[in-house]
């Protein structure tokens, strides 16, 4: 039977290289100049640190990290910005969780958007990521249309895709 799995990845290396690139254009701004300006990615807990001066400039932070993130081609949706704090020494601190994998809320969400559809699919969640499976390749295409115009608050891919 047809099938594909319905993934929500992050593009680690592509990560890097928006960061990278954030750090040079904080590096040429005037305004940054003499700041201390701080963006780090821990990977194994799927977070970024962001320390900055003051609000102005961690804004200016995150308009750049976001501008480069869309060029190298990763969804925004996938960065989820915590609130500001304050730390020792006046600088502000935001830390971003970043989305990989799909959690359990949102796929039972995406299970029961494939059920209301009435269309002869089953769909089963596997760990991060879900498993659809149909007698026709032409229902899994339909119910890929079905998940990109739902509009869902992660990204998908879609992937594996088995006749």
């Amino acid at each position: 039977m047809p099938s594909f799995d319905v993934v929500s990845r992050v593009n680690f290396p592509e990560l890097d290289n928006a960061l990278m690139n954030t750090q040079k254009a904080i590096a040429a701004r005037f305004d940054f100049k003499g700041a201390h300006s701080e963006l780090t990615v821990d990977k194994k807990e799927k977070k970024m640190k962001v320390v900055a001066e003051d609000a102005m400039k961690m804004k200016g932070i995150r308009d750049m990290f976001e501008s480069a993130a869309h060029k190298r081609g990763l969804d925004l949706k996938i960065f989820k910005w915590g609130d500001n704090e304050h730390s020792l020494g006046g600088k502000i601190k935001s830390e971003v969780k970043i989305q990989d994998g799909i959690e359990q809320d949102i796929a039972k969400q995406i299970v029961k958007i494939i059920k209301e559809s009435k269309m002869k699919v089953q769909a089963s969640i596997q760990g991060d990521e879900l498993r659809v499976t149909a007698k026709q390749i032409d229902d899994l295409q339909a119910v890929m249309k079905l998940l990109n115009g739902s509009g869902l608050s992660i990204p998908l891919q879609y992937v594996n895709m088995k006749s």
